[in-house]
Order: C-alpha cells, then structure tokens, then sequence
C-alpha cells in the first residue's frame, strides 16, 4: 500500500482469502486438479506468504520478496490448471504468456513488458466489473427514471407572464395536477418493473462511437500495438455522437444502464486501484520457459539469438522489480508473482542464464500421470470430463452413464497410448472421450431418443482397441 488513506480498503480487497491456510488452499484446489502434492504445497505457501506480508510492518513490507516458482513437468499434468485456479482463489489480476512469443527489445516481435501491459489492463477491466456490480442497484434506478422521462414527458416550465397568473391560480388545483402526476408515474413504474412493456418500442438518443471504430495503426507489433492502445483510448475520451435509435424499452434498459453505470464509476480511483491489485497481488504464469532455455550451441546459428537469451535478459529486470510503463501508469513489479513452467525435455532450468535461475527459487517437478490418476480425473474433479459429456447429453433429454468399468478401461487406455505414442498427459482424455461419443454425438439430435444410455467397457473396448493396438492410425486419430 502506498498511502494510508486507502491502506484498510486495499488490505480488504485482496486479502479475501486471508481465512485460508495453505492446507485449505491445497483442498481447494484438490477439487480441480488430480495429484501433483508438491506443486499445490508450494504454491499454496506462496499464496499465504503474500497474504502474511500485508500484515507485517510497512517498514519491512517493501523488503520481503515473492517466492517465484519454476514447475517442472511433460504437457497435460496440471501446470496451467494449478496457476488459473490459483489467482482465481486468490482473486488476483493474471495473466498467462507464453515465453516463445517474445523477442528481445528492438526487434519485431512482442517484449517481455508486454505481460505486464496486459495484467494491468486485465486488472482495470476486473476493478471496473466490481465497481459496475457495486453501483448496478442505483443505476438501475436511475434508468427507470429515465425511461419515466421518455414515456411521461414534463409538462414545459411556465413563462413569466403565466406565471404571474399561476400565483393567483388555486392551489388545490396545482397539488391535484401535481398528484395525478405522481400517480400516473407510479402506475407506469409498476409496468415498467413487471415487464409488460419490454417489447414496446420507444425513441430515445444513444452514444455512438466518436471515432467509427477505424482507428488502425500499422508497424512492430511490439512498439505499435501500445501506441495504438493509447490512441484508441484518447479517441474514446472525445465527446461521443449522440443519435436517436428506436428500441424496445427492453433493449434501452440495458443501453441506458451500461450509460448510468459510467456515469457513476470514477475511473480514475479504478486505475489507481487496479495499479495497486497488479503491484501487490499480480500473478503472471509464463509458459513454455524451456523453449527460450535451450543452449545456444545447438542452434547452429552465429547471430544474436533475440528469442532465447536476449528474452532472458530482457525478463530478467521485470522478475527482479523494476517501473513498466503502461498507459495507466507506471507499474511497479517487485511484489508480482512469477510461476514459470516448461517441460524441459531438451533444456535443463541450469540452461537459464543464472542471474534469472536465481530470481525462481522454488522448483517443483510435476510427475506423469498414472493410469490410476487418469480414473481420478474422470470422475473425482468438479469439473470432470465425465459429469461434462452427462451435462451436454442432459439437455437431449438423455441420461448418460458410465459403469466403472468402462470409466477404468478408458483410463487403461489414456495410459497406453500416452506410453506408446506421445506422453500429453490428461489431454489424452478429451481426445478419447471425443472418439467415443463422437457418434451418439451426432445421432441423438435427431433421433429424439429420450431414456438412458449407458456406455459400458464392452462399448469402449470395440471402439478403442482398432485404433489403440494400430500404432500409425493412434498416432493420428488419438
């Protein structure tokens, strides 16, 4: 926090889960993600050390630290899916990059300070729902008012000369017109409100684009694309075109809200407080870090390699702490959190250049999932492949089921043809899911089929085991 005034808040906001312990973390993401101990250990102790770092001095806040981690592991393990649920459980701005896409400062491609451009403005967008959602209630009944307007026009102010006549005018007779008024709006609200009027149309002015949406500039991607991004929004900020549209009151309730919840939203205190979310609970996963690892050597090459040690290099800085500059402002990242993951099956994390090996202390090895862990998937998880595909079929009216069996030899079979052909770990899964349903799939629409379907191990056996025990045609299809 840089200043005590909003020092409460800021502790509030991102310390939602202050209750949880690393053990509970661990539990929590055990819900999502099969196996992997360690990985979630770890960064479940990181979590909590951002949130214990809140709480300590402001002297020795600024000195304590992340703790970045490196996870080791093949495709398919869990190492995207343990950081995404992660911030999610955290609340926390993140943003996902992948280490192959940039190339080094003054070449053509995008730099490494482009994650960083990207969690801010991922963290503006979601300070800016929460603030929306924050004053949706009163906009809303700004609206109505607004929409009162449209329907019951004011009767015009009265000149000067009936006003004098007016004063002499019977005030009983002002309070009724007055009454009947306030009636008439009264009983208008009560339609407005039970949705009687939605599809009646109305004419009403609506913001149009200032500029017509055809601000395009053409250069570097890595240079252009911020330059763009700070034109668009000096654009955005012109006055917009006002033009009348007609409408159903349905449609204009949702235009007039998006309109009333601007109004009402300060975006400057949202920028400030998203700065701060990004500065003080950031979370950036790069992926594929072996890919900018390998050894020069082996390249062949005698130029400079601007997409494997220069990115180093050049990510070296921002993983230490250093101010990015973004069109929101500057933006410090000394306190983000970096996990960083590859496989590493060519490179070794001792082919990093050493200054950036020390900048991730923790390492952590994701093992290959097992036959059993593949079973676990399939059924354990909230969001298991299985409870998917039963969703999907529910709204045909089919309930479809698996007996255990099959569940195993599906499982049985992830396992073989990961060994056999390429190890891609619980992507496997989808790929086979996706062959075996791919026929009641398509047939059940049309046979409007309502009753059970049970697919049991005989059914996955005949359409597995000719594209299984056919090492070619598994190398293709599965």
């Amino acid at each position: 926090m840089h200043d005590d005034s909003t020092g409460s808040m800021t502790v509030k906001s991102l310390i939602s889960t202050e209750s949880l312990t690393p053990s509970q973390i661990v539990d929590t993401l055990d819900k999502y993600i099969i196996g992997q101990h360690d990985a979630k250990k770890s960064v479940a102790i990181a979590l909590r050390n951002r949130l214990r770092r809140q709480s300590v001095g402001e002297e020795l806040r600024d000195e304590i630290m992340p703790n970045n981690i490196i996870m080791i592991g093949p495709t398919g393990v869990g190492k995207t899916e343990i950081a995404r649920r992660l911030a999610k459980l955290s609340g926390a701005p993140f943003v996902k990059v992948e280490a192959s896409k940039f190339t080094e400062v003054g070449y053509v491609g995008r730099d490494v300070e482009s994650m960083i451009r990207d969690l801010t403005d991922q963290a503006v967008n979601m300070v800016r729902h929460e603030k929306s959602e924050e004053v949706r209630e009163k906009a809303a009944a700004l609206v109505e008012e607004r929409l009162l307007d449209i329907l019951l026009p004011s009767v015009p102010a009265s000149s000067g000369e009936d006003r004098l006549s007016d004063e002499t005018a019977s005030g009983e007779a002002l309070s009724m017109e007055e009454e009947l008024n306030r009636k008439s709006r009264e009983k208008m609200l009560e339609r407005l409100r039970s949705g009687r009027m939605d599809e009646r149309q109305i004419e009403m002015e609506i913001s149009g684009d200032s500029n017509g949406g055809m601000m395009q500039i053409f250069g570097p991607l890595g240079q252009m694309e911020e330059i763009g991004g700070m034109m668009q929004d000096l654009m955005n900020g012109l006055p917009k075109k006002r033009k009348k549209r007609r409408v159903t009151i349905a449609e204009a309730r949702k235009l007039l809200e998006q309109e009333e919840v601007q109004k009402l939203i300060d975006m400057d205190s949202v920028v400030k407080e998203a700065v701060r979310k990004v500065e003080e609970s950031g979370i950036v996963f790069i992926d594929e870090i072996d890919k900018i690892a390998a050894p020069t050597s082996g390249s062949g090459g005698k130029g400079p390699d601007v997409s494997r040690e220069g990115v180093q290099r050049d990510l070296l800085p921002i993983v230490e702490g250093s101010n990015v500059a973004t069109k929101h402002g500057m933006v410090k990242t000394d306190h983000v959190l970096f996990i960083a993951s590859g496989a590493f099956h060519v490179a070794k994390p001792s082919d990093l250049i050493p200054e950036l090996q020390g900048r991730f202390p923790i390492r952590v090895e994701l093992k290959s999932l097992t036959e059993d862990d593949f079973y676990r998937i399939l059924t354990q998880p909230k969001n298991a492949l299985i409870k998917q595909y039963k969703a999907l079929m529910a709204t045909e009216g089919v309930d479809l089921e698996f007996t255990d069996d099959s569940i195993r030899e599906i499982a049985r079979t992830a396992a073989r043809v990961n060994e056999s052909v390429e190890n891609i770990g619980a992507r496997r899964l989808h790929t086979i899911m996706t062959n075996l349903l791919e026929e009641l799939m398509f047939n059940i629409p049309d046979k409007h089929t309502d009753g059970n379907v049970v697919i049991d191990e005989a059914v996955v056996c005949g359409k597995m085991d000719r594209l299984v025990s056919d090492r070619d045609l598994s190398s293709y299809i599965l």
